[in-house]
């Protein structure tokens, strides 16, 4: 028999995330002689490189590579339940966010239930329950926000997890904590609310809406966090989730000994103490998001407003200015895996990196290559 033929029933139909592409891999393929000719606007990741905190405790903990982790990674989740205000008990760490999301199929989905999400909403959700067998139960985005009243409604008596990223990429959307809290009173008991936060870190905290109050609150809540955008640390691939002990403690039971590094931990424990690099990424971000938004109102260029760092413009045919972009040496993300194949979405960057992504743009525009 094939290996097809041995594999457990709906593997090989499995769907493939497409991530950004790597500088390395788009240099050998276009022939660019030195990969730093190639910028990379792709992937959301901090343009201002890791946190300099974390990078000197990674040195240090360097030389200790030769011991296994913390398995249940403690002094990290001492230190997020002091910053958070909740018990280290309602915090797990995971290969980011992604194996988080995992452990969620793993403890509450299987063929007999379903997802609601947002139709634009990180894709994961779906491979995650594609890959539990669970049915995914899609609602179309108002204005490209989730449209929470649609949610509720789409929900089902099989319905176990509802997602919700906030802000969402890749539209860069938020819904506010008003609309929150009433989607929260009127969820039904039988569903679990995961509030996918990648993101909320880089907003200024007086603008960030309180999502760990229903965790404090005992409801069933699951927030996700990452130590990959606001604090520079995507290579590591460390996220956290919060949610009441009970929860906590079945997702540990799904959880694969050792699962987050000795050098992520001590990074991420660093980073958690150095605001003022937070404070140059909110201002970076910022800056960008304004730079990008007035340049785009004078091509006359329609966009998302965003309150991430990264922006959707809408561009005509998003993968062929994609292609363009990349051969110019400007990697950028096409939007058509998300049923959006006019738009392209762009992170922002250093500054230099922003104006040449924006002349790179304007020069593949002008030839004509979004027809």
């Amino acid at each position: 028999m094939t290996f097809n033929e041995l594999a457990r029933p709906g593997v090989s139909g499995l769907g493939v995330y497409e991530p950004g592409r790597p500088i390395e891999e788009v240099a050998r393929e276009l022939g660019f002689q030195n990969p730093a000719d190639i910028i990379k606007l792709a992937s959301n990741e901090n343009a201002l490189g890791p946190s300099p905190k974390a990078v000197a405790a990674m040195k240090k903990a360097a030389r200790q590579m030769h011991l296994y982790p913390d398995g249940g990674a403690f002094y990290l989740r001492q230190a997020l339940g002091r910053k958070l205000n909740v018990s280290p008990g309602q915090i797990i760490t995971g290969t980011g966010s992604n194996e988080l999301i995992e452990f969620i199929g793993h403890v509450f989905l299987d063929g007999s239930t379903s997802i609601v999400m947002a139709d634009k909403a990180f894709v994961v959700y779906k491979l995650v329950a594609d890959l539990f067998r669970a049915r995914t139960i899609m609602v179309p985005m108002k204005n490209f926000t989730h449209d929470l009243e649609g949610m509720l409604k789409a929900i089902t008596p099989d319905t176990r997890v509802v997602f919700v990223a906030n802000p969402n990429n890749p539209t860069g959307t938020m819904v506010n904590q008003a609309a929150l809290d009433d989607f929260m009173s009127r969820i039904p008991g039988h569903v679990v609310v995961v509030f996918d936060e990648a993101y909320i870190e880089l907003l200024q905290p007086e603008d960030q809406p309180d999502c760990l109050r229903y965790v404090r609150e005992g409801r069933n809540v699951i927030v996700l966090r990452t130590f990959s955008k606001t604090y520079g640390l995507a290579g590591l691939r460390l996220g956290y989730g919060i949610a009441p002990e009970e929860c906590i403690a079945l997702m540990q039971r799904v959880r694969q000994p050792f699962n987050t590094t000795a050098m992520a931990q001590a990074a991420a424990l660093a980073a958690l103490e150095d605001d003022e690099y937070v404070s140059k990424t909110r201002l970076m971000m910022r800056d960008g998001l304004d730079y990008f938004e007035a340049a785009f109102r004078k091509m006359k260029l329609e966009f998302v407003p965003s309150s991430a760092n990264f922006i959707m413009v809408r561009v005509g045919a998003g993968r062929q200015v994609f292609d363009a972009m990349q051969r110019a040496g400007v990697i950028v993300r096409p939007m058509d895996p998300y049923g959006l194949p006019e738009y392209i979405r762009i992170t922002v960057g250093t500054r230099g990196e922003n104006r040449r992504c924006l002349s790179v743009l304007k020069t593949v525009l002008k030839a004509g290559h979004n027809q």
